[in-house]
């Protein structure tokens, strides 16, 4: 999505406010390979439905998972859930009915799975964004009502992103993707921060 790594901001801050440090943009590469969804982890609110086709006695009807991250299983009582695939918890699920299952197959589907990210800056509609299916930073932006054309910088949007403690950002040019020049779709996770700064104007 004509993304830049850039290691500081301040090459452009440094004409408005002197000694101004910025933080370090992480990895976006000059001609970055195609940004697929990340494996979907379950969260603390997801809505999802288990069956167990060699049981089907075990099924269970659709349950949101809990606060604490946890579900609740026949048999079994509370099972933890959230920080998993749906994969994963398949596989956990076929070790812990192994005895009950004729065939070793159980299913997870995801019914329903919210996440929120915060869009800010020059769109029409500042504030937090739904998702709930893989969601763009382009797609975000136009979730917030769009650009603010008359003063939005295309070029030089940014998304800040916390993981384990640990602050990224990355700069997109979504300038070139609303041209058609560049189609590389940069998926969001929770609670990313997008934000379209304004036109740099000079007095």
């Amino acid at each position: 999505m004509g993304r830049r790594l850039l290691p500081v901001l301040a090459v452009v801050e440094a004409f408005v406010i002197v000694g101004c440090t910025t933080p370090d943009f992480q990895q976006a590469g000059l001609n970055p390979t195609p940004q697929k969804p990340e494996p979907i982890f379950l969260r603390e609110g997801d809505v999802i439905r288990i069956s167990f086709p060699g049981a089907p006695s075990l099924n269970t009807p659709a349950q949101q998972i809990r606060r604490d991250g946890k579900i609740t299983l026949p048999l079994v009582g509370e099972f933890t859930a959230a920080g998993k695939t749906p994969g994963e918890l398949e596989n956990e699920l076929i070790q812990l009915y192994s005895g009950q299952l004729v065939i070793k197959e159980v299913n997870v589907s995801v019914e329903s799975s919210l996440f929120w990210v915060y869009v800010t800056g020059a769109v029409l509609k500042p504030g937090r964004v739904e998702a709930n299916r893989p969601m763009t930073a382009l797609e975000a932006v136009m979730e917030a009502g769009g650009f603010d054309y008359g003063k939005a910088n295309l070029r030089g949007v940014t998304v800040t992103r916390t993981t384990h403690g640990h602050v990224e950002h990355y700069l997109l040019n979504l300038k070139r993707v609303l041209e058609g020049k560049d189609a590389e779709p940069f998926y969001l996770k929770a609670s990313d921060i997008i934000y379209v700064p304004e036109k740099f104007t000079w007095f």
